[in-house]
């Protein structure tokens, strides 16, 4: 870490004095841009201020450097980890964040292109995430494009986020203070049935394809009906290591969303969700009301 914190000097001083800025297609969540723009003898770093909890960037034919902070509209500061997962494709520049004046490298060059591949990082000032990219040395003008997506995370996202790189997927089942929670909180909450389960034992993962009976929520349209057949069909995602296999009968799938995908939170029967839900709200005991039928 030593050798990173010493990188780019010169470049790193053009950042910090100010540098430049640089016209690019921006929504304020998403940043779309090109370094072909670049006056080639210009030391001037592109800045980009990025002000939601999630979003995208994609720096075609990378030239030079890129600032990118991220600022959320928050009035508070509880967003307090950063997660950036590259592209697929992610190639012509690495990704460093700031920290005290130095650098410290995020993702490279060489490995941004491991698929589901995800870095996260504690923002030490929560409200203000600076991150800084350096183009690679290249001979040719072929088609390079960094593109990454990124979610700021409070704490209250789990404390074991970090240590997954991606998401805390939970392998044993949820009592029922957390199985009430999760239908007042999580992303998604889904009934339906097991379509398959299918495992990726590269990336330590396995996807369950849901057949849903019924969305009571979902923040994107990850559950969607099959224009063929006219069922409403989703893949959720956890950890290998759940061991989940394929039952009968009908479930709860719920969870949350990271960088696109469903994530497996709780998932009991149904029949057994609506016994718990039913005997907690005889008692006043549910945290919020949820529209079984």
């Amino acid at each position: 870490m030593a050798a990173e914190r010493g990188l780019l000097p010169a470049l790193l001083l053009v950042l910090l004095a100010g540098g430049g800025q640089q016209p690019g297609a921006a929504d304020y969540c998403s940043w779309r841009g090109s370094g072909l723009s670049w006056e080639p003898r210009s030391r001037a770093v592109e800045q980009v201020h990025l002000r939601c909890t999630e979003g995208s960037l994609e720096w075609m034919y990378p030239a030079q450097a890129l600032r990118v902070v991220l600022e959320p509209n928050l009035s508070s500061a509880q967003h307090t980890t950063v997660c950036i997962k590259p592209a697929r494709d992610f190639q012509g520049a690495s990704i460093y964040v700031e920290h005290a004046g130095q650098l410290h490298l995020v993702v490279s060059e060489a490995g941004g292109a491991r698929p589901y591949h995800v870095s996260c990082f504690s923002a030490h000032t929560p409200q203000r995430v600076a991150l800084f990219l350096q183009a690679s040395p290249q001979r040719d003008i072929s088609r390079r494009t960094a593109s990454f997506q990124y979610e700021l995370l409070s704490n209250q996202s789990g404390p074991d986020f970090k240590k997954m790189a991606l998401v805390k997927a939970m392998c044993r089942p949820c009592d029922n203070v957390e199985l009430l929670m999760a239908i007042c909180s999580s992303d998604f909450v889904v009934k339906g049935s097991i379509r398959n389960v299918s495992h990726d034992s590269e990336n330590h993962m396995s996807q369950v394809d849901v057949n849903v009976q019924k969305v009571y929520r979902q923040k994107n349209r990850i559950f969607q009906q099959d224009e063929a057949s006219g069922e409403w069909r989703g893949p959720i995602r956890t950890l290998l290591q759940c061991k989940v296999k394929k039952g009968a009968g009908d479930f709860l799938f719920t969870g949350n969303e990271h960088f696109g995908e469903a994530w497996l939170g709780c998932a009991p029967r149904f029949k057994d969700f609506s016994f718990i839900y039913h005997a907690a709200r005889e008692r006043r005991a549910n945290p919020c009301e949820f529209q079984l039928n």
